[in-house]
């Protein structure tokens, strides 16, 4: 058995899309990361060097959204999946990007993505 931990909704601002505006004007995503760890944790201790810091999990998103460029969400979402399976002990990961108002010419509140991987064994 192990446990489920799920980051919400958090917000970054990044440069990725195949029109000239996104690369130069940027916009907002919103991702959603869902991971899967095995049961390494011990509720009865409550040390948090017993678990995944989901700081960490942040940062990492964070870095990968506001320092990188993609043309696709679905790239996007890719690269998070696999490098917090190769930096973190998870055993399977969901992540969800959201690109609010996507220059579609229709009006929609956003276009998402979701990736699903697990580790390999």
């Amino acid at each position: 058995m192990g446990a489920v931990v799920r980051l919400h909704e958090m917000v970054f601002y990044g440069y990725h899309g195949v029109y000239k505006g996104e690369e130069e004007l940027g916009q907002r995503f919103e991702v959603d990361i869902e991971y899967h760890v095995a049961d390494q944790s011990s509720p009865e201790t409550d040390q948090p060097e017993e678990t995944i810091d989901y700081v960490a999990v942040v940062q990492k998103v964070q870095e990968i959204v506001t320092q990188r460029r993609y043309n696709l969400i679905e790239t996007l979402a890719n690269v998070i999946a696999e490098e917090l399976l190769a930096l973190f002990p998870i055993t399977q990961v969901i992540v969800r990007v959201r690109k609010p108002w996507a220059p579609i010419g229709a009006i929609l509140d956003s276009v998402e993505v979701e990736v699903r991987k697990e580790a390999e064994r």
